[in-house]
């Protein structure tokens, strides 16, 4: 409905650009009419006059000076004036009916400014009757000579008029012809891709997940193309986003169904694991407490996966720890992938004690310290500084720096993986888990000496 009422007249941009178009050209016209209409009344009175400089000649050829009554009333009649007198250097000629009538105003074109002719203009076109005046003025033959003429105002006035209206029909027909113009560029121009962005909007926001509802950008340049192809990668940004959230919501049902089978299979696994700490043997005994805690961090880790698609924060279970006792667990299981040799050195202070969620925290520095090892990192160092009111923990390794790929979506699920088949949730999850606490993760450095990540925890986590 409201694209229906946009095309009626009036009612679109392109028609009410043709409306404005047609307004201020007709405003123009007003503003350049007066003085169109003056210099048409100048050019009125200055052909009398070089007419009456013209009639004069007769009474010149005549030894007297003089002419007949009827050759005189031709003249005038000729001239359209009721007398005429030309002041020349030596004498003056004349030229008059018998009983000429009172002049009722007088124009003298050679002191008057332009703004005096436009009001006098103006007067003239709105003079009710037929007024006698008086007008004087150089001749445009001799400037010497100075002629005057004594006319109606009536002629002079429909002749003004009938100029005003062709200046107004032809200011009106050209108007017209511009704003069409006007018109249909636009519309070619920018409102019918308007209207093409906004039906690809509409059809968009009825189905985002569909691909062939995304607008095709045209090969234009300019500002319209330039918002087709934002448009496109905006409508391809939102459906990424949506498949994301799609796949992140199977995940959590998936999750949901196997949590409870995945329980019981572990649970099964820790009472067998439990008889095995009874055995005599020495190598049983030493490997039993990493495999029960290998065990119970598997349960966790379910657990926690099926948290992240909850839209709440993860539960925290804050203790006070140390930093340095949890650098050292983590080393003490450091991960070898593919065989390759990997360490973990822990050059946290012994005397920074937190309190936070310590499982949640181990996970953190987990998922940075395993993601070095596949990356090819040999050594994974954390430090621990405290300035100020927050606490900073560096996890530094010496492997090649993260792909451009993993940089551009280094948090986002799905999508930071520096490696093939990688989920890329191990980042969303530790930053997720950051913020939980009231601090974040961040990436300092990554290059060819290797990646700098900056885990920072607020005063309200240090334990004094």
């Amino acid at each position: 409905m409201t694209e229906q009422n946009s095309n009626r007249i009036g009612g679109g941009l392109s028609a009410r650009l043709l409306i404005l178009t047609v307004v201020f050209v007709m405003a123009s016209v007003l503003l350049i009419f007066v003085p169109s209409v003056t210099r048409e009344r100048l050019t009125y009175l200055e052909n009398r006059i070089d007419a009456a400089h013209l009639a004069i000649f007769a009474l010149e050829a005549t030894p007297d000076n003089m002419v007949s009554k009827k050759l005189a009333d031709m003249l005038l009649a000729h001239v359209g004036a009721h007398a005429i007198v030309v002041h020349m250097a030596n004498r003056t000629l004349m030229l008059e009916q018998d009983m000429p009538p009172s002049v009722a105003a007088t124009y003298d074109l050679r002191a008057e400014s332009m703004s005096r002719m436009m009001g006098d203009t103006v007067a003239t076109l709105f003079q009710s009757g037929n007024r006698v005046v008086r007008v004087l003025g150089v001749s445009p033959r001799d400037p010497k000579v100075v002629v005057e003429v004594v006319l109606d105002e009536a002629p002079l006035r429909r002749q003004l008029w009938a100029f005003g209206v062709r200046v107004f029909t032809a200011s009106l027909v050209i108007s017209l012809i511009t704003a069409a113009l006007l018109y249909f560029t636009l519309r070619w121009l920018l409102v019918a891709p308007l209207r093409r962005m906004t039906a690809s909007m509409m059809a968009f926001r009825d189905d985002p997940e569909d691909e062939s509802r995304i607008i095709q950008p045209s090969p234009r340049r300019d500002e319209v193309g330039l918002a087709e192809r934002e448009l496109a990668a905006m409508q391809e940004t939102v459906r990424q986003s949506l498949r994301q959230k799609e796949r992140l919501a199977a995940l959590g049902t998936a999750v949901s169904k196997i949590n409870h089978d995945l329980r019981g299979i572990l649970s099964t696994v820790r009472l067998t694991s439990d008889s095995l700490a009874g055995s005599d043997s020495p190598e049983v005994k030493r490997v039993v407490p990493a495999l029960l805690a290998a065990i119970d961090r598997a349960v966790a880790l379910c657990t926690g996966t099926l948290n992240y698609t909850r839209e709440s924060a993860p539960p925290l279970h804050r203790t006070r720890f140390t930093l340095a006792s949890l650098a050292d667990e983590l080393a003490g299981t450091a991960a070898q992938p593919n065989g390759n040799d990997f360490s973990i050195r822990n050059e946290v202070p012994p005397g920074i004690t937190v309190h936070a969620d310590r499982d949640q925290l181990l996970r953190v520095l987990e998922n940075l310290t395993r993601n070095a090892a596949e990356n090819g990192a040999r050594t994974c160092t954390i430090r621990a500084a405290q300035n100020g009111a927050a606490l900073s923990i560096a996890v530094s390794d010496d492997g090649p720096g993260l792909p451009p790929k993993a940089r551009a979506h280094l948090f986002t699920p799905f999508s930071g993986s520096a490696r093939p088949g990688g989920t890329g949730l191990g980042l969303a999850i530790a930053r997720e888990l950051m913020r939980a606490h009231g601090g974040d993760i961040a990436l300092e450095r990554t290059d060819a000496r290797g990646t700098i990540f900056v885990l920072t925890l607020p005063a309200s986590h240090l334990s004094a």
